[in-house]
């Protein structure tokens, strides 16, 4: 990521917006800014791969919920946040699991970009299905977008609900069901 160039960048927005960049209080803002780009798109420079550790557990039950993962993204037509909560449940093959604390990384790894809340739904349940090998992922994203909160139709505290689910969830509709019911009402 070029910061001087996001610096000259955000200097040049406070100005078309009919600010001064060298008023006192605006002064460290291009450089402020650049380091929270580096922050909040951290997904761009991170490899998902390299924060999943399997155990070998043959012994692990019918399947795992994790629930209310709190994320924030930046929604890619705008350019403005949405945050809420993501669940993840997954069946896991017999023959390993994946550590729960990885959960949360590969949540922040697809979410710190550019987004979609219906393609990071779709990101996190493939990355699960296909490096864990499971028979099955859902995932359910819960969020408020500042994008409809603070422009357009100006209305705060709506939530979008997102579902995506993969593998045996697909394949059997009372398992699915089951799952669904287990997440929406925990």
């Amino acid at each position: 990521m070029n910061t001087e160039k996001i610096k000259s960048l955000i200097r040049e927005l406070i100005i078309e917006i009919g600010d001064d960049p060298d008023r006192e209080g605006l002064i460290e803002t291009p450089s402020r800014v650049a380091e929270m780009f580096k922050e909040i798109f951290s997904g761009y420079q991170d490899i998902p791969e390299n924060t999943v550790k399997l155990f070998k557990e043959t012994k692990h039950g019918d399947g795992i919920i994790i629930k209310d993962i709190p994320f924030y993204s930046m929604c890619e037509h705008h350019i403005m946040p949405f945050f809420g909560v993501i669940d993840v449940a997954y069946i896991p093959n017999n023959e390993s699991i994946l550590g729960l604390s990885k959960f949360s990384r590969i949540v922040d790894y697809y979410s710190k970009r550019l987004q979609l809340q219906e393609c990071l739904g779709e990101q996190i349940c493939d990355f699960i299905m296909k490096e864990v090998n499971a028979r099955g992922a859902m995932v359910i994203i819960k969020a408020e977008h500042l994008c409809m909160s603070m422009r357009g139709v100006k209305k705060s505290g709506v939530n979008t609900i997102t579902k995506t689910s993969k593998g045996v969830f697909n394949d059997n509709s009372e398992l699915r069901m089951e799952y669904l019911s287990l997440l929406l009402n925990m």
